[in-house]
């Protein structure tokens, strides 16, 4: 093989790595936004013991797809969804406040009865459902735009896959890589919180769902007053 021939196809053989090192990043800064304990985390552990493995991964497909979204966003330099979502960050907050108050007192009020060995801490909820009110709650947080714009900037750049057709690559590289990475920690805390529901005792139970309960109220409270400040 010639030095001109090798000249020609040699970006090509760099690619794979080139793109492989982009999805690695992305992965590891969609790991790194979802890990941080919050208002999803007590969700998404919640679901998982009231209604088994499914639902809470559900939950964490919503919040990843959630992610996986902004991280589209962010890396397209969609400015006019940027500002949208910017300026109407106070109804957005409001309906994050209110949505966490609801579950708030959904955690916190009284349930009923349950067969010796059953724990029992809400109703039940649908696949679908559990899937679409996390994936709404997750937009519902204007910010995220920012941080993954930032974060984006400093750990996946663009210049090292500058032309048109590789730029949209990247960013589908990136967005899948983002969504991965948000999906591998919401998987793993399910696996996590799903091996103690079958030897957790009712009692117990019943004292984290207060817990979550005082948390999500806490972040409702957090939500409204971005929402009116």
């Amino acid at each position: 093989m010639d030095l001109d021939t090798l000249i020609t196809i040699a970006p090509n053989l760099f690619l794979p790595a080139a793109f492989a090192g982009v999805f690695l990043k992305a992965m590891l800064l969609g790991l790194g936004v979802a890990a941080p304990v919050g208002p999803m985390a007590f969700l998404c552990m919640r679901r998982t013991l009231a209604g088994g493995w499914r639902l809470g991964l559900a939950t964490g497909a919503g919040i990843a797809t959630g992610d996986g979204v902004y991280a589209g966003v962010a890396a397209l330099g969609l400015t006019e969804v940027s500002a949208f979502v910017t300026d109407h960050g106070r109804p957005l907050h409001l309906l994050a406040g209110l949505f966490l108050a609801w579950l708030g007192y959904a955690a916190l009020r009284p349930k009923p009865a349950a067969p010796m060995g059953d724990v029992v801490i809400g109703p039940a909820l649908s696949l679908p459902r559990a899937w679409a009110s996390s994936f709404l709650l997750t937009l519902t947080n204007p910010p995220t735009i920012i941080v993954f714009a930032a974060m984006l900037t400093a750990f996946v750049p663009i210049s090292a896959l500058s032309s048109a057709g590789m730029a949209r690559l990247r960013i589908v590289t990136t967005v899948a890589g983002v969504t991965a990475g948000s999906l591998l920690w919401w998987v793993a805390l399910v696996v996590g919180v799903g091996a103690l529901r079958g030897v957790m005792a009712p009692r117990v139970a019943r004292a984290l769902d207060i817990a979550a309960g005082v948390a999500f109220l806490a972040f409702a409270g957090s939500e409204l007053h971005r929402a009116v400040v």
